[in-house]
């Protein structure tokens, strides 16, 4: 009986690995080694069902796997599937094995059986959880030995993929995504249609690695981000750290990061003098805020008041500012002077916002069900006066529709492959400053009254389309439409001017609710309120942006809700801005 062909479907994941593959031999064709060029030659000669099999277990968690618990319709028998890939040193199935890789791919009732006859009693394995047994039986069976070693009678085989392919297929999916994080599912997503990206085109300028020491030096700083995971010893991680530079400013903001990482873990630990040095090697945003933290831990006061100062004459960010403030009349006191030789405000920020426009209203209590917010838009909404719940939604959104062509720009560094939700560069000091007249052409279109008209095109044409600031689901027309009527320009480029600051810190903060008044003159057809529940307090980046709508007469206030006693019930908590 003849078979029937599959449809080309049902091996989607090897067309998709088929076409990395084909992607990374055009653009890294000088990237690429003797090993990759080896591996695309081989896997190209073998079998349709060999290279499906070996691109299943590479997308697997392993790394053993029973040919008994392996069925695929569409590769059919696996022992032949597996036959050229054994053959090749690709699966291996005499590789030591320890016991807890013996464990994990057998259930309780196989492990218990299997090691009964080592027991006291034959119903103590039985008896035992899985894991108790593992426990029980490590001391007496340290030693890893391959397969048949510990399944002397099992005619089922059991294989891993050979460590090389493992490491080389991990190479590839890095130099692909310029990440560890995605996987080879990014395709299937797009192919579905349930992730949208947007199309940036490419030049070899547009890449993650520029050379093959670059690629080695992503996977140091993810194998030394794994050691620290894992609770490996930290002064030795430092050290590897801190030497550990690259001319790539990209892979240098990620030594930085794993050196405040490296820092918070000595801080959990308690080894402030190891986590003082960590962050005095990083430039990550942070890492000088903890540093002064650690000297005050440490007892060397002046050292944190130096540092303290040193920072407060060049602020990194807003946010750091805020924390100066806050923390410098502290120092001042510990280090044995003046507080006075700071300038302090009269009040604290949150005092000095709330003081500036704040209301209390007192409502019905919801139920437990209905977020403070939802209960004040309620109470607010009208069809004249219509309320929205958008948060950092609406904001964002308008800056990423009208800066659309800006953020995607194809600049070096940003842009690596085509499953891409943002720059990979959008959290670099000079985001904005390497796309300047970029923004500053979008920027432009609020003066002459185009905006409108491109925020309209663009939410039409790249509705769906993945972005760093375009939140879709809580955008909608009618919200979009009343925005672009009620918000004056001006306040746009406002608010636009401090989300380019700091692109990613700043997005978020932005009071809950919007109102708006359509029929008021220009200047009072809207208002930005953060809404407080009882017991809840405004949050730092909270109070950063109401201070710069303040300082820039940009409407906006928080509004402090109360419940009307209700018996029986819990006060609603209000949820805090993210």
């Amino acid at each position: 009986m003849g078979t029937t062909a599959l449809p080309p479907h049902r091996l989607y994941y090897l067309h998709n690995f088929v076409r990395a593959l084909d992607w990374l031999r055009t653009r890294y064709a000088d990237v690429l080694g003797a090993p990759e060029q080896d591996f695309f030659a081989r896997f190209a000669q073998l079998p349709e069902p060999a290279q499906a099999l070996l691109v299943r277990l590479v997308m697997r968690r392993g790394p053993w796997f029973r040919a008994g618990k392996l069925a695929y319709e569409e590769i059919g028998d696996i022992d032949t599937a597996a036959a050229p890939l054994l053959a090749l040193g690709w699966l291996d199935a005499t590789a030591p094995m320890t016991l807890a890789e013996l464990f994990a791919v057998h259930t309780h009732r196989e492990v218990a059986t299997l090691f009964a006859a080592t027991c006291t009693h034959q119903a103590t394995a039985k008896s035992q959880t899985k894991a108790a047994l593992l426990q029980a039986l490590q001391p007496h069976h340290t030693t890893a030995q391959p397969y048949r070693q510990w399944h002397p009678t099992s005619t089922e085989a059991v294989w891993r993929v050979a460590q090389e392919v493992t490491a080389l297929c991990t190479r590839l999916r890095l130099m692909f995504f310029g990440n560890l994080h995605q996987s080879w599912s990014e395709f299937v997503l797009a192919d579905l249609g349930l992730f949208q990206y947007e199309v940036v085109p490419f030049d070899a300028q547009s890449r993650a690695f520029q050379c093959r020491a670059d690629v080695d030096h992503y996977l140091v700083l993810h194998a030394l981000r794994q050691a620290l995971d894992d609770g490996a010893e930290r002064p030795p991680l430092l050290a590897a750290a801190v030497q550990a530079t690259s001319p790539n400013p990209w892979l240098e903001r990620r030594r930085a990061k794993l050196l405040m990482r490296l820092g918070e873990a000595c801080e959990k630990a308690a080894d402030w003098p190891l986590a003082e040095q960590a962050y005095a090697h990083s430039q990550h945003p942070g890492a000088r805020h903890r540093r002064i933290r650690v000297h005050e831990r440490m007892a060397r006061h002046a050292d944190a008041l130096a540092l303290a100062l040193q920072a407060q004459a060049a602020p990194e960010s807003d946010e750091e500012s805020q924390r100066l403030t806050r923390m410098l009349p502290r120092l001042h006191r510990a280090a044995g002077l003046q507080a006075g030789a700071v300038a302090r405000p009269k009040k604290p920020a949150r005092q000095a916002v709330a003081q500036q426009a704040t209301q209390t209203l007192t409502l019905p209590h919801p139920g437990a069900t209905t977020s403070v917010e939802w209960a004040l838009r309620q109470h607010w909404h009208t069809d004249e006066a219509p309320v929205f719940y958008t948060e950092n939604a609406l904001i964002n959104s308008l800056f990423g529709l009208l800066c659309w062509p800006a953020i995607f720009a194809p600049l070096p560094g940003a842009f690596f492959h085509p499953f891409q939700a943002a720059p990979a560069d959008l959290s670099a000091p000079d985001f904005a400053e390497r796309r300047s007249a970029l923004f500053a052409e979008c920027l432009q279109t609020l003066n002459d009254g185009r905006y409108r008209a491109l925020i309209r095109e663009r939410f039409a044409s790249k509705h769906g389309r993945q972005s760093p600031h375009v939140f879709w689901g809580a955008l909608s027309e009618p919200l979009l439409e009343l925005a672009l009527h009620c918000i004056p320009a001006a306040h746009l480029r406002l608010f636009f001017e401090r989300l380019l600051q700091a692109p990613v810190a700043h997005r978020s903060g932005l009071p809950d609710l919007v109102r708006f008044w359509p029929t008021r003159p220009a200047e009072q057809r809207y208002e930005l309120v953060e809404v407080k529940g009882p017991g809840d307090k405004l949050q730092d980046n909270q109070i950063r942006w109401l201070q710069y709508c303040h300082a820039h007469g940009l409407p906006a206030s928080v509004c402090h809700v109360r419940w009307l006693d209700a018996p029986g019930m819990e006060p609603l908590m209000g949820a805090t801005g993210a």
